[in-house]
């Protein structure tokens, strides 16, 4: 008797059967044999050595345990991505390596909470002009981030606080000019999946005042999300960074997906985020693009479903 392969969509407790972008993978991967289970990550009663491969997906918990999550992605026998990829991500850090190799990132003012920053400390080191956001190097999504005007006293002294919060939970905090063209054009997102460009989205602006301090849930849901087609200028910045990631890592395999996010500086593309541990693909927004079906032949070929195409391609 065949014995389908066994794929774990890994979740998290808050979404125990995916995120609606999510669930129709479910269905794809039961079409090329495969049967797909929601596992949430976190669960002592799941064996994950009983699937042939899990797919992080919906993780949007970790934030807050990111060790835990680290240990856990180590644990597991075979992991997409894997988990030096995930340890890699889930601190923002690795922006730092993207500047180094010369990809354009927003320019950010790194805060140590070993440091015992003052509030005075704190206000020297933010802009004096134009708006600001203020997040931290762990997060998931936007949550506790806020975005502030100097010129503003109640919005200054609002930011101050906000970064005192995080350096007193001994987080690492991030400030960033605010790049105003997401008001208008948004963040634009480019899918990969197996090393090979699918589609854009752009999403709509998320930041437009203070991180709220109560009330927020597991992430902030988005005002606003479309299909674009990205330039040239946008897919080589997005392939820049994706190499680094190559290179920084030292993989031999193409990634399973990954997520680029930018946003439109003066001179051109920024990178705000890489996304590689548990993105939305925007399945729903792919447009014309098989992104979902692309993305179960992926998985499939992985698991050794013949027939489904692989890719070593680069990022472009």
């Amino acid at each position: 008797m065949t014995v389908n392969p066994r794929v774990a969509l890994v979740t998290c407790a808050d979404l125990p059967a995916l995120s609606p972008d999510d669930k129709p993978l479910i269905g794809a991967l039961a079409e090329r044999g495969i049967e797909a289970i929601p596992a949430i990550w976190n669960d002592a009663e799941i064996d994950w050595a009983a699937f042939d491969l899990a797919v992080v997906r919906s993780t949007w918990d970790y934030a807050q345990r990111r060790p835990e999550f680290v240990d856990w992605a180590k644990s597991v026998p075979r992991l997409a991505n894997p988990a030096e990829v995930v340890e890699w991500n889930t601190d923002k850090s690795y922006l730092r390596a993207l500047e180094a190799a010369g990809v354009p990132v927003i320019p950010t003012v790194w805060l140590d909470p070993a440091r015992h920053f003052s509030k005075r400390a704190v206000h020297t080191r933010m802009p004096a002009h134009g708006d600001f956001v203020v997040k931290p190097v762990v997060a998931s999504r936007v949550k506790d981030a806020g975005r502030y005007q100097p010129v503003d006293v109640q919005s200054r002294i609002k930011a101050i606080q906000h970064v005192m919060r995080l350096l007193d939970s001994q987080r690492w905090v991030m400030l960033q000019p605010y790049v105003s063209s997401v008001d208008k054009a948004g963040e634009i997102s480019l899918v990969y999946v197996n090393g090979e460009f699918q589609h854009a989205a752009s999403k709509g602006t998320l930041l437009t005042g203070p991180a709220p301090t109560v009330g927020l849930g597991l992430y902030r849901p988005l005002e606003e999300v479309r299909p674009v087609e990205p330039t040239l200028a946008q897919r080589e910045v997005a392939g820049r960074a994706l190499d680094v990631v190559t290179a920084e890592l030292g993989l031999t395999e193409s990634l399973l997906y990954a997520r680029v996010d930018l946003v439109t500086g003066k001179d051109g593309p920024l990178v705000i985020e890489l996304e590689l541990t548990e993105p939305s693909l925007w399945f729903a927004y792919s447009g014309g693009v098989p992104t979902l079906a692309n993305f179960a032949n992926a998985i499939a070929t992985r698991v050794g479903i013949p027939g489904s195409r692989s890719s070593n391609a680069t990022f472009r």
